[in-house]
């Protein structure tokens, strides 16, 4: 095909129409397979689409067809980044950093997006006091913001609320957004805090069909309602992987990275295989009420691809699998029939610490738009309390039920118990989760590198005004489970 055609292409992605992009990249790729720039569009889609280790399989072939290209190592460190290679997404990023390409400039902010998120400080604090020709871009500012943000947060802030204000890239005032809300958070300046995440979700979200999350979640218990599982699982049965099952804000990445501690245990991160799961079924129509209709080919199938990439992140040496996904709690019944014997763990905080810590945490605007408001969290936690822990016991999975302000105050006995599921015992390095040299690409990824602590639990107390008694209900039943 022309060249024209790949400028089809990423003129597709610039529009941000990521499925028809990577529909004619891998068109374009099938007919050439050795056609670079088909296999960096794919990647590039795939990218956008969330799916990232269809993105590192792409990039596979980029870079065995060209090594050294600026773009492939581009966009290479960028998925090395969310898949926690940060060592390589910082050693392919500062190799184009360095260069004259004309992706110097977009290798730099990534690379250092990625020392910041490693807590390398130091590393990103040589990088922007060095010389480059575009310290005038908003984003330079950015960065050197968070480089200083402990020496001189009240300069860091400044620029953080600058750049909230008058960044022309959406998906940069929104982070820049969040980064002054975490600040004025940690001044004690609550109601600005609230107010700033506030402007940011209205100046930088999307619309979102909450009712389209709801709806799914609904039919779901009704099924369950009508006398547990309505299916037999098909599949064979899985003996490495286990799972959370939470909402994002609630522990998990804690939990995770002490179970990573583990010597038999690999943490994959966020992998994006339950999402893809789902949409695999409901795109076949064996979704719902027709997983009763689902074969066993197609279920091992299913299962297969799942548990190949999956795979392609787990440790060297270890034998179990931590999937740390923030959707399994929505997919039970699909992970029931397609992955029958998942190891589930049951993450629950108290649901306003949940709540205050979502709403002043950036999240994707669009995947979700659920965030934006107390009202929506409320809602949907509710809807979670409708079918959790009590689903997973009617659908066959093993599962645990870890409180995080348990699992903080009596990490041991806590961590144990999980790790019974898969017959292991407790080791020492469990409860040094701050030890762990495997960087969490997460929110949380500051947090963990401290000791287990009860810094975060309570923290509602300081929005205590922004809860009316419509959370009386999830309090109380949290607390009732608790006991």
């Amino acid at each position: 095909m022309s060249a024209g055609t790949i400028a089809e292409i990423e003129q597709l992605l610039n529009a941000g129409q990521a499925a028809d992009a990577l529909r004619s990249a891998e068109r374009l790729c099938a007919k050439s397979r050795r056609h670079v720039l088909a296999w960096l569009c794919a990647a590039q889609a795939h990218t956008m689409l969330g799916n990232v280790n269809a993105a590192d399989r792409a990039l596979e072939t980029a870079f065995a067809l060209a090594p050294t290209d600026d773009r492939v190592r581009l966009i290479g460190g960028r998925v090395d980044q969310q898949l926690g290679r940060m060592d390589r997404s910082a050693e392919r990023l500062r190799a184009v950093a360095r260069g004259r390409s004309p992706d110097a400039r977009e290798a730099w902010m990534a690379l250092c997006d990625t020392l910041y998120i490693a807590n390398r400080i130091q590393e990103l604090r040589d990088e922007v006091a060095r010389p480059v020709s575009w310290s005038d871009d908003l984003r330079y500012a950015f960065h050197a913001a968070r480089a200083h943000a402990s020496a001189d947060p009240e300069r860091s802030l400044a620029t953080f609320m600058q750049v909230a204000t008058e960044a022309p890239w959406p998906a940069v005032r929104r982070v820049a957004g969040f980064d002054a809300v975490r600040m004025l958070d940690k001044a004690g300046r609550y109601q600005e805090a609230f107010a700033m995440a506030q402007r940011v979700h209205a100046d930088t979200g999307a619309p979102f069909d909450l009712e389209g999350v709801l709806g799914p979640l609904r039919m779901q218990r009704e099924l369950l309602a009508k006398g547990g599982r309505w299916f037999e699982p098909q599949a064979d049965r899985v003996e490495d992987l286990a799972m959370v099952i939470a909402m994002p804000r609630s522990g998990t990445t804690l939990l995770e990275q002490m179970l990573d501690r583990h010597p038999a245990i690999s943490g994959i991160g966020e992998y994006e295989g339950t999402r893809l799961l789902g949409d695999a079924l409901k795109s076949a129509g064996r979704d719902g009420k027709a997983l009763a209709r689902l074969t066993r080919v197609e279920a091992n199938d299913l299962q297969r691809e799942f548990l190949s990439d999956a795979r392609r992140r787990k440790r060297p040496g270890a034998s179990w699998m931590f999937d740390k996904n923030l959707r399994g709690w929505r997919h039970l019944p699909a992970i029931a029939a397609v992955l029958p014997g998942t190891r589930c763990i049951t993450v629950l905080r108290d649901p306003r610490d949940t709540a205050i810590s979502i709403l002043l945490s950036y999240f994707h605007p669009i995947n979700n738009g659920w965030t934006a408001s107390l009202e929506s969290i409320r809602q949907l936690m509710e809807a979670r309390d409708a079918i959790l822990p009590d689903a997973l016991a009617a659908l066959g999975l093993p599962h645990e039920v870890v409180y995080y302000e348990d699992l903080v105050d009596a990490p041991a006995e806590n961590a144990a118990r999980c790790l019974r599921m898969m017959a292991l015992e407790l080791t020492g390095e469990v409860l040094c989760p701050e030890e762990n040299t495997r960087v969490a690409f997460t929110l949380s990824h500051a947090q963990v590198q401290a000791p287990i602590n009860r810094s975060s639990i309570g923290r509602w107390r300081n929005y205590q005004w922004a809860f009316g008694p419509e959370w009386d209900s999830l309090v109380a039943r949290h607390e009732s489970r608790r006991r």
